[in-house]
């Protein structure tokens, strides 16, 4: 069919694109199917063709479009697919097969007759490879968004598994190769890798934990399908714990389990603190009998050297007092142990004068372990019992001075404590010695080469404790082939 010579080609001058519609400028042209609208208007031997669709809305869209200008593509399509505008007298009518509402029009400026068969056969042709061409497209567009949200979701759960440190892995038992994120390698102390094989892992398993971990999975892959477990990773110190969880998602016919799923995570910090929690229930049920002990052997001692039982209320609570205070203290401690001078200040404080003080401590400050507290709390506290009875703190002028130093080299280092009284009222010895005398004497007689010198001297009351450091203490213990018990039995040696 003829052409006229105004016919416009492509997708129109420079004066058309500013003056073209938005929904006209917004497409993006499509190569493939402006070829084949091209090809359509050959076909007919027309100047111009156009691809209709039908949008959400009722209305059509511009797919492709040849030998028109942008607005007039966009006039054809608000107007209508039926709609036959002036400027177009001729069009040929092809729907795109496949699609819930679709056109491709071939049209011209010049009026013409009707189209041959053949024409129109071949029109219908091109139509069906537009139709597929849109299908094909459509697939793609739907694979590449599934593939976008499947990007998404395994996005998120690294995220997730990251957040939570945990390690994921799928392992096929038929070839025994784990499937694995860069973590799981990490927590087994393996180079990385994003693929292990099983037998390495076990290899990485404290062999502590191997066989108990072996027999677990056994079961889980014999049919239970649920696996969990915690072992140690070899050659890490301190040890470092891991929990495993995993689930058999597929067996054969034979019902061999095919794939496996699971996650690993690090639960060091938990089994720390189990540990400790245990340890600190066997000290604290230790520390329970022993203080038991401690309180009976006050309690008889008391009783024995109280003269009335008024006397010995106050005595025994006022023992009692310091006890609990020593055990406040270490409790607050975890009874890890405390330092000399946090302790020397609570016991002494009740004593003391906050406005005026008159007991003064110096020295550099040292750990002591649970037995020296408990058993210097108690010195300490009869010894200020004393001095505010009938020494230094009996009188405004008295003062007390409580000091330590540190004697000896490595491994054989001992804390000497001195205690001096001063501006008090002339001591003479006593004829009579009391409970709180002899548990100053013997108050340290658990721990092992403690000595206790006490002296009352004219000027004032003296005592010196001398112990070893609680490493030093423990060393001995460890070597020492006697319990503490018998140790205890032996008492301290005293020096005079």
């Amino acid at each position: 069919m003829a052409t006229d010579d105004d016919a416009t080609t492509g997708g129109g001058s420079a004066d058309d694109e500013a003056d073209r519609p938005p929904e006209a400028a917004d497409r993006v042209p499509d190569p493939d199917l402006d070829r084949l609208t091209g090809l359509a208007a050959a076909v007919a031997d027309t100047p111009a063709a156009l691809l209709l669709l039908a949008d959400d809305s009722g209305g059509w869209t511009v797919v492709s479009s040849f030998g028109l200008t942008p607005a007039e593509a966009a006039t054809l399509a608000a107007e209508g697919a039926s709609a036959l505008p002036a400027p177009f007298p001729f069009r040929i009518e092809t729907p795109v097969p496949g699609r819930p509402a679709g056109n491709l029009l071939v049209l011209d400026r010049i009026a013409g007759p009707e189209p041959e068969a053949a024409t129109r056969d071949q029109l219908e042709a091109i139509a069906a490879l537009v139709s597929s061409l849109l299908a094909l497209r459509d697939r793609s567009l739907a694979g590449a968004r599934a593939e976008a949200a499947l990007m998404h979701a395994e996005t998120r759960r690294a995220l997730a598994l990251e957040a939570a440190q945990l390690a994921s892995w799928v392992w096929d038992p038929q070839t025994g190769i784990v499937e694995c994120d860069m973590l799981l390698p990490r927590l087994f102390n393996r180079p990385p890798a994003t693929r292990m094989r099983a037998r390495d892992i076990v290899l990485a398993i404290d062999r502590r934990d191997v066989e108990r971990t072996r027999r677990t999975f056994r079961d889980a892959l014999a049919g239970n399908d649920d696996y969990s477990g915690e072992y140690r990773v070899r050659g890490i110190d301190p040890p470092r714990w891991l929990a495993a969880r995993g689930r058999v998602v597929e067996r054969d016919a034979a019902g061999r389990p095919t794939l496996v799923f699971g996650v690993n995570y690090d639960i060091t910090e938990r089994h720390t603190a189990e540990e400790r929690q245990r340890l600190l229930l066997r000290e604290l049920n230790h520390r329970v009998k022993n203080t038991l002990a401690t309180v009976q052997a006050l309690a008889s001692q008391t009783v024995r050297h109280a003269r009335e039982p008024r006397q010995f209320l106050d005595a025994f609570s006022e023992r009692l007092r310091a006890l609990g205070l020593a055990h406040g203290l270490l409790s607050d401690h975890e009874w890890r142990g405390i330092g000399i001078r946090e302790l020397a200040r609570l016991e002494l404080s009740p004593f003391d004068e906050a406005d005026a003080p008159r007991i003064s401590i110096a020295g550099q400050d040292v750990l002591l372990d649970p037995d020296q507290t408990l058993g210097l709390a108690l010195v300490l506290h009869e010894l200020a019992s004393n001095a505010l009875k009938y020494g230094a703190l009996s009188v405004p002028a008295g003062r007390v001075t409580v000091s330590w130093v540190i004697q000896g080299g490595k491994g054989e280092r001992r804390l000497v404590l001195d205690w001096t009284e001063s501006g008090g009222p002339e001591v003479t010895p006593p004829t009579h010695h009391g409970f709180g005398s002899i548990l100053i004497r013997r108050g340290l007689a658990k721990v092992i080469s403690s000595e206790v010198r006490h002296e009352y001297l004219p000027e004032g009351v003296r005592a010196e404790v001398s112990m070893p450091l609680a490493s030093e203490m423990g060393r001995q213990e460890a070597q020492s082939p006697e319990t503490p018990s018998s140790s205890a039995a032996a008492g301290p040696r005293f020096s005079r």
